[in-house]
């Protein structure tokens, strides 16, 4: 077996430490739904550990607060599966790493959990950035569908949160 994980995720992984290596940059990680996944396709290019500094698994509400920061009242306000808990999340990663890019992961990869407002398929994702205005939040919530597998909705989260990490204008 030459990667653990599909080579989709292995090419694209290369690619972001590849880029971030050439720009300097270290990168960190904060997951919820995707349990470590993007910190594994990351860890399976060999020399990242120039590039990535470290993954917060941050699966439960208090592994959120504690790690990272987020505050009870946001969780409670908006819910675990929100822009504010996944930007709350990314400043966490940057504060507590001391890297220059952090991208968090929180959502309901199914195949329970969803409700109304957030169906199974619902993803949210952050990117905080060393140096940028507090005010220029990168956040989107995305839906894969409630129709997708836990798999296939961990595995598109994992491929959103990659492209997230490429720098600026490599898109």
């Amino acid at each position: 077996m030459e990667n653990l994980l599909p080579s989709e995720l292995v090419q694209l992984a290369h690619r972001v430490i590849e880029e971030n290596r050439a720009a300097g940059r270290r990168i960190s990680v904060a997951e919820s739904c995707t349990g470590g996944l993007v910190a594994a396709a990351l860890t399976e290019v060999a020399g990242s550990s120039d590039v990535f500094d470290r993954g917060f698994a941050t699966y439960s509400n208090e592994a959120k607060q504690e790690m990272l920061g987020v505050s009870v009242d946001l969780l409670e306000t908006f819910g675990a599966v929100s822009i504010a808990v996944a930007w709350e999340m990314a400043k966490g990663a940057l504060e507590n790493s001391g890297c220059d890019v952090a991208v968090a992961i929180t959502g309901v990869a199914g195949p329970g959990g969803g409700s109304e407002k957030k169906p199974v398929g619902t993803v949210v994702f952050a990117k905080a950035e060393k140096g940028k205005n507090i005010e220029d939040v990168v956040a989107d919530r995305k839906n894969f569908g409630h129709d997708k597998t836990r798999a296939d909705i961990r595995y598109q989260a994992v491929l959103v949160a990659l492209e997230l990490l490429l720098p600026d204008g490599s898109e």
